[in-house]
């Protein structure tokens, strides 16, 4: 009876062993598109007031928890059962974000309706605050969905010869990795003032060190939020580009002599245009039918 118990914890130990060591390598194979959907959300998750930053950073991080719960069970079903339509959800996956990249860079030369205020506008008021806030982090959590089947996918090709039950495990830490890491990041970015402010007021002194160092987070941060934003709109079009690239075998051969992040951004820059436009005519086609 002991013997049996203590074969099942060497069982045990060594799944835990082979889902470390398998974890580590798909979380390698998945850092590209982690960094990328660092520099999206924290772009998306940037532009809150302060005392709400946390709350919506929390929204957006339980949102984006609802979307790994969702995407596991269904990328094992399909997998197993219907691998072909695990790239055609990659693929439209792909489409949206190209999309949104090339609305990024359409409304930075042609601004929203919305940005032009004029002085006679009244400050908005807490419930539409609230609104706007919902509507952006809808829009996050949307994004993260589309970011989340690209990791979850990658990370299960890289155990897809593996048992069922490494396979869960694996790509469900790399999922847990992808949502903690990735906003705990997020919110430590977004806090940069508040935590410069906090060291300017640490003591009475005039450019004492902790004043130093907190004017430059405070300074900082702006910077930092711009970059983020050219950085978010840039990755949007290389991750999708790269769905692409990696699932169409047409592209995946195109161009051989330019390097594979040129080719990713331009096939991601062009299908993000042809999404637009087809929108934008689509759109214009509804209103004049209203």
């Amino acid at each position: 009876m002991a013997s049996g118990f203590f074969a099942i914890l060497d069982d045990v130990a060594a799944l835990l062993d082979d889902v470390a060591a398998m974890s580590k390598i798909a979380t390698k194979k998945t850092a590209g598109i982690l960094g990328d959907d660092l520099a999206v959300n924290a772009e998306k998750a940037s532009g809150f007031v302060s005392k709400r930053e946390l709350p919506v950073l929390w929204a957006i991080s339980k949102g984006s928890l609802l979307n790994k719960i969702i995407i596991l069970p269904i990328a094992f079903l399909l997998s197993a059962f219907l691998p072909w339509a695990v790239t055609v959800v990659l693929i439209l996956g792909g489409i949206y974000l190209a999309f949104e990249g090339a609305e990024k860079i359409y409304e930075f030369f042609v601004p929203h309706e919305s940005e032009h205020i004029t002085a006679d506008t009244q400050p908005m008021t807490k419930e539409e605050i609230l609104e706007l806030e919902k509507t952006k982090v809808k829009s996050a959590i949307v994004t993260d969905f589309i970011l989340s089947i690209e990791i979850v996918i990658i990370a299960l090709g890289a155990v897809i010869n593996e048992p069922l039950v490494t396979q869960i495990a694996v790509v469900s830490v790399v999922a847990l990795i992808a949502t903690v890491g990735v906003y705990g990041i997020v919110a430590l970015i977004v806090r940069m003032d508040e935590f410069g402010a906090r060291l300017i007021n640490l003591n009475e002194e005039e450019n004492s060190l902790s004043d130093i160092i907190g004017r430059f987070f405070v300074n900082a941060l702006p910077k930092v939020i711009k970059a983020l934003s050219v950085i978010g709109t840039l990755a949007l079009l290389l991750v999708s580009g790269g769905i692409f690239v990696h699932n169409i075998d047409f592209l995946h051969h195109l161009l051989p002599n330019v390097p594979g992040i040129i080719v990713e951004f331009i096939i991601g820059l062009l299908v993000g245009v042809v999404a637009l436009l087809l929108f934008k005519g689509f759109k214009m086609l509804f209103k004049k039918k209203e």
